[in-house]
């Protein structure tokens, strides 16, 4: 997952300096930068992104302190120094050289030089982006040999230079005049200063491998390569869509690395699951997040007295409140005893044999590669943009209502995480996804980019089941997630009714359908060897009972038989009314026509 928070001057810096930089430590003052790094057992931070060329450095370039302290400090160039004394040289005062070498407008324009208050809120310097991989990860990185873990490290920094530059190219905008009225992409790209950790800041030293990825605000503008800074709120908006693109992109690495699979897994009932590697024994999963446990024991408090209050239990993002609350009354302080990489991982596994025994531990990628042999048995990786269109739709209209073009975007890459499982999905599928959803199933809204779905589109024939999802929407009996789960199967159900019948229509009698089975190398979507202009849909989830022709037959008669009931029961209510020429469904417009893909459904 990916968190986000502001590096402000005064305290955000001295943080940023005294404890991300030196891995959460505690840093003496007057200790070197690289001293303060090697004592804590933390790599030094390298750059990272495009920007880095308009400034002189190179992505992988170690950050040294002072780098950190003009860049990142006080939104100076990096190489400040030297620029300053190349201009007094030439006869520049010491102001003139100064304001040459600030990126953009000065911290000091919030200081009035009369009174000396802000005349504005605290500026910005940067966003410190903070990448964690899901648990398992932790667990095996910890307790696994040193071959595995260097993959799983190779496997995160290209997870989260992928999910950075998705930042670059898609999100990030800069803006200028008054109140930001002009925005526009960026010239070059950002800077970025990444700084990896290893452990959690748990009283008894647990793993949790994540990394700093420090995003300097300054940036230049396309169309005349000034200096400027980036728009926060951008940024804020589509990063719940980078989270899930950098667990997205962190599965595939994992899978094509170590052969392993992944399984969704209910932390809380009602809530959204999580993806772990498939095989990892789940005790180890309480063993690592004693973190998590100490938020959990101090919930239950705040959340009785948010219902004592407000009368009611909190919805989703009251409960991401609470939870947030609850993270910083149980904050644990910074450990004073520093210990090396290796020191560590022989702690953590000796706790781990001595509470699971020797063979839980030495057995964990062993175990991994059977789980994913029995995942990849019985998992097919095919995706099916429709299905997948109508269960994006389902699960973010229940959830919010009215939505936005990025909660269609992260949604449609939780359910390709969860569809694949770890194979690698086809480059621009997670908008093709949306592009189905929102030509297909939604409507405009308010006078803003909201929209929300479109019932008429999601039932074309039949007014009276439209209200299928509304009362979804306004019941609180069940958890929201949930909720939206039992309206993504109905819809889904709809579907597959349309495709039977048009199958069934559209011939004149049954034909049976073989399903192959999955291949763990080459999977391959069904097709029914229709030739048309167009190649249809890849079929997913086809029911046991189209395996026969006698079975369809049998089908058929009854869906008939069940029709003619319905009809005859609404004409006994309501009276005869006309019935409209049978039409054949709707067939997806070709641009969702998704073809051969290396992504795949159950």
């Amino acid at each position: 997952m990916i968190s986000m928070s502001p590096v402000r001057p005064g305290a955000g810096v001295r943080y940023l300096f005294r404890g991300v930089m030196v891995g959460d430590g505690h840093r003496a003052a007057g200790t070197p930068l690289r001293a303060a790094q090697d004592e804590a057992g933390v790599p030094p931070g390298v750059w990272k992104g495009r920007g880095l060329a308009a400034l002189g450095l190179a992505a992988g370039d170690v950050v040294t302190e002072r780098q950190a302290e003009l860049l990142l400090g006080e939104g100076r160039h990096p190489d400040a120094d030297r620029i300053e004394r190349e201009l007094l040289a030439q006869g520049k005062s010491r102001e003139q050289a100064r304001r040459t070498t600030v990126l953009g407008r000065p911290i000091e324009h919030n200081r009035s030089p009369k009174t000396g208050k802000a005349k504005e809120r605290t500026p910005w310097l940067a966003f410190d982006l903070v990448f964690r991989p899901p648990p398992t990860a932790h667990i095996a990185w910890a307790l696994m040999d040193d071959e595995h873990r260097r993959v799983l490290e190779l496997c995160d920094d290209v997870a989260r230079d992928k999910t950075l530059a998705w930042l670059e190219e898609s999100v990030a905008e800069i803006r200028w005049k008054a109140g930001g009225k002009q925005r526009a992409r960026v010239k070059d790209g950002l800077v970025v200063a990444v700084f990896r950790h290893y452990e959690s800041r748990a009283t008894e030293s647990r793993p949790l491998f994540h990394a700093h990825a420090v995003v300097s605000i300054r940036a230049r503008r396309p169309h005349d390569g000034k200096w400027g800074n980036l728009s926060a709120d951008s940024l804020m908006t589509h990063i719940v869509a980078a989270d899930t693109l950098y667990t997205l992109y962190f599965m595939e690495e994992v899978s094509a690395r170590l052969g392993w699979a992944w399984e969704p897994r209910e932390v809380t009932p009602g809530r959204r699951p999580v993806m772990d590697i498939a095989g990892i024994d789940r005790r180890l999963i309480g063993w690592q997040s004693t973190r998590r446990q100490q938020i959990e024991d101090a919930l239950p408090v705040l959340t009785a007295r948010y219902e004592e209050k407000q009368g009611h239990a909190p919805g989703e993002r009251a409960s991401y409140a609470l939870a947030c609350q609850a993270a910083d009354q149980t904050r644990a302080p910074k450990r004073t005893e520093l210990l090396s990489l290796s020191e560590l991982r022989t702690r953590w596994r000796a706790s781990a044999i001595r509470a699971f025994g020797a063979c839980t531990v030495y057995r964990l990628a062993e175990r991994a590669r059977a789980a994913a042999a029995a995942v990849w048995a019985r998992v097919r990786p095919v995706v099916d943009i429709a299905l997948a269109a109508v269960d994006v739709v389902a699960v973010v209209y229940v959830m919010r209502g009215a939505f936005a073009r990025h909660h269609l975007l992260a949604e449609a890459r939780r359910h390709l995480s969860y569809v694949l499982r770890g194979r690698r999905h086809e480059p621009g599928l997670d908008e093709r996804i949306v592009r189905a959803v929102v030509d297909d199933h939604t409507r405009p809204v308010g006078r803003g980019r909201r929209m929300t779905a479109d019932l008429r589109a999601l039932y074309p024939r039949d007014t009276e089941d439209q209200a299928v999802l509304r009362p979804l929407t306004r019941s609180r009996a069940a958890a929201p997630y949930e909720r939206a789960r039992l309206a993504a199967g109905a819809l889904a159900a709809r579907v597959r009714a349309a495709r039977r019948a048009e199958r069934l229509g559209s011939r004149p009698r049954p034909y049976a359908v073989a399903v192959p089975a999955a291949s763990r190398s080459q999977p391959r979507p069904f097709r029914d060897g229709r030739k048309d202009d167009h190649l249809p849909e890849p079929e997913t989830g086809i029911d046991t009972v189209e395996q026969t022709g006698q079975t369809l037959e049998a089908a058929a008669a009854q869906m008939a038989a069940t029709l003619q009931a319905s009809r005859r029961a609404r004409e006994a209510a309501h009276g005869p009314r006309p019935q409209p020429t049978p039409a054949t469904p709707p067939q997806p417009h070709t641009q969702h026509t998704p073809g051969r893909t290396t992504g795949g459904v159950t």
